[in-house]
């Protein structure tokens, strides 16, 4: 039995049809429904965060006014699912938020954000390929000295090892392709910020790079559409397994994944 196509690709998207498609399968396709994350609800946090303090005077942006912005966010995305949901003790709250600061004044360390010149924030974008539609998220899209175009990603999680610096790369060369499409002009660099160490990223996209990774882009949408047509996805067991929802229905760890046909959402029927 075939599986619906799903229609959009995002950079977390490929990178779980890459790394397990049985993992992509459950998320993407079957949507079963995943525990609020602490590590990616922090960074949805520090974001916010760290996009107030882009919509102030360049003046003001300074590291109190940070912190300020951290506690706006803070309020403004207490009842949210994602940190409602989290369950953390008051000692684990404590850590989070400690965290959460440490983040937001590691960001002083790596620029200054007064020399920011930003044209766009948080901007949601989406480029359409045929039948595939690619979107992402830009956090910060500015303009350096000279009037060139700058893409800006915060990063909150760990710098990533030499190998999984390749996919980090790719997300890279997704964000030119979607600013080359849709305004006309590729930039001419793009930064990844690592706030936990902290330690920039940084590349110059070409237009091989950007060509390559529409391509590459194309390719996979292939593969996940040969896979949804077989009902063909295949687990990879691999060190990203402990970070992983499903294990429960993973036959790689003695699961079952029809077990998962229960949790599944029922469709929503629109009206003709």
């Amino acid at each position: 039995m075939s599986l619906p196509l799903p229609t959009t690709l995002s950079p977390s998207k490929i990178s779980a049809f890459k790394h397990c498609p049985l993992q992509f399968r459950f998320s993407v396709i079957d949507r079963l429904p995943e525990p609020p994350s602490p590590a990616a609800s922090k960074g949805t946090l520090v974001h916010r965060a760290l996009e107030l303090l882009m919509l102030r005077a360049p003046a003001e942006r300074t590291p109190a006014a940070a912190l300020a912005d951290l506690g706006q966010a803070r309020n403004e995305l207490a009842d949210h699912p994602e940190f409602a949901g989290l369950e953390l003790s008051a000692d684990q709250l404590d850590v989070f938020h400690a965290d959460a600061r440490a983040l937001v004044q590691r960001y002083f360390e790596i620029e200054d954000p007064a020399a920011v010149r930003p044209i766009g924030l948080e901007l949601r974008l989406g480029v359409t390929l045929g039948s595939l539609t690619l979107r992402g998220v830009i956090d910060r899209r500015e303009l350096d000295r000279d009037g060139e175009l700058i893409v800006t990603d915060y990063k909150t999680g760990a710098v990533p090892s030499e190998r999984a610096e390749q996919d980090r790369l790719g997300g890279v060369h997704f964000y030119s392709l979607l600013c080359e499409r849709l305004f006309g002009r590729r930039p001419v660099r793009v930064q990844l910020l690592y706030l936990s160490k902290p330690e920039v990223l940084s590349i110059s996209p070409s237009e091989q790079s950007v060509t390559g990774m529409e391509r590459r882009a194309i390719a996979l949408y292939a593969a996940v559409e040969r896979a949804c047509t077989r009902d063909d996805f295949r687990p990879n067991r691999s060190r990203l397994c402990d970070w992983c929802n499903f294990q429960a229905y993973c036959p790689a760890w003695g699961g079952d994944p029809e077990q998962a046909a229960a949790l599944r959402p029922e469709p929503v029927l629109l009206p003709a």
